[in-house]
């Protein structure tokens, strides 16, 4: 004999997949916007203090030696051109920190400095891959594709998420759960 089940142990259940779905996304969320600060912020900044702080703005002799007879080499100079890459940097890493404080982390807040430093990390890492190709250095080049390709890949997970999509986000892309 089979037994129906009444409406109201469905409205349980029911009530029971929407916390639950609603608990993995803010745990998702929060997961991704620590991982994204975390790995981008001590990313850039240490990249920038070795640049302009522990190097003093002048590039590695084996490194700079790479760039010999190079156009880096006669301009703007391998100097100059290891400070505008540490400035780059640095400029992410400051954008990360204004992001933090005008707490852009908020998942009602929209997030233009943190996509703006993203975008802005995407610039250092096609700067490191024109002087990567110059020089040879192949295997570097297809590392830091990767890693452009991979903050794209968070620019737009970034997107996904609130505010721009609704607070439950992550069952929004799953076509298997319905919607209210």
């Amino acid at each position: 004999m089979a037994t129906a089940v009444s409406s109201h142990d469905s409205t349980k259940v029911r009530t029971r997949e929407i916390d639950l779905t609603h608990a993995a996304s803010a745990v998702a969320y929060a997961a991704i916007v620590v991982g994204t600060y975390l790995t981008f912020g001590f990313l850039y900044y240490y990249a920038a203090y070795e640049k302009l702080i522990t190097d003093g703005g002048t590039m590695p002799a084996p490194l700079a030696k790479t760039f010999a007879g190079s156009f880096i080499a006669s301009f703007p100079g391998t100097n100059v051109a290891w400070v505008l890459i540490g400035i780059v940097e640095a400029t992410v890493a400051i954008g990360l920190v204004a992001s933090l404080l005008t707490g852009e982390f908020l998942p009602s807040r929209h997030k233009p400095l943190l996509l703006s430093s993203l975008g802005i990390s995407m610039v250092a890492l096609g700067a490191l891959a024109f002087g990567e190709n110059m020089t040879g250095g192949f295997a570097t080049v297809a590392e830091l594709f990767s890693y452009f390709t991979g903050t794209a890949v968070i620019i737009v997970l970034i997107l996904l998420m609130p505010p721009y999509r609704r607070t439950r986000w992550l069952s929004n892309l799953s076509s298997r759960t319905t919607h209210e």
